[in-house]
C-alpha cells in the first residue's frame, strides 16, 4: 500500500540525523538510489510506472507534490519533511510536479534499472492495470 512513512529523527544541537534502513524502516531491500535535482520551475519528472520496482521518495530538500494514479483513482502527497517519504509499490502511475527551489528528491529503489520494468505511455498503462486493482 502507498503510504507517508516517518523515519527515525535524531535531533542534535549539532545537527539532526535522519536513517534508513532497506527492509526495516521501508519495505523492500535497496538495490538502487538516485535524486533528482535542478527541476525548472513548472516542469514534471515521473510520467511512468513500474512493474516490478518499488520505490520510497523523500524530499531531502526543499518540496516537491507526488500524484500517484491507480487507473480508477489519483491521490496526491505533499513531500517536505526530510524525515518522511512516501512507499510507491508497483504498478501505480506516478506524477512529480510543484519543485521548490533547491528542492532534491531521494529515491530508493527495490531494482535495478531495467528498461523493461517502466510503463511510459499512459493509455498503455491504463491497459496493463485493467485486471490489476492497486490500493493508493
Amino acid at each position: 500500500m502507498n503510504k507517508i512513512i516517518d523515519l527515525p529523527k535524531i535531533i542534535d544541537p549539532r545537527g539532526n540525523l535522519t536513517v534508513t534502513e532497506g527492509e526495516n524502516h521501508i519495505p523492500f531491500a535497496i538495490k538502487r538510489t538516485y535524486w533528482v535535482y535542478d527541476v525548472p520551475a513548472g516542469e514534471s519528472r515521473g510520467g511512468h510506472a513500474h512493474k516490478e520496482c518499488k520505490e520510497f521518495l523523500v524530499a531531502i530538500s526543499g518540496s516537491f507534490s507526488v500524484t500517484l494514479d491507480n487507473g480508477k483513482e489519483k491521490k496526491t502527497f505533499l513531500l517536505n519533511h526530510p524525515y518522511q517519504g512516501l512507499f510507491i509499490d508497483v504498478n501505480i502511475w506516478r506524477t512529480l510536479d510543484d519543485f521548490s527551489s533547491g528542492a532534491v528528491c531521494l529515491v530508493l529503489a527495490s531494482e535495478r534499472f531495467e528498461e523493461e520494468d517502466y510503463i511510459r505511455d499512459y493509455n498503455d498503462y491504463l491497459e496493463y492495470v485493467k485486471d490489476k486493482s492497486q490500493e493508493l
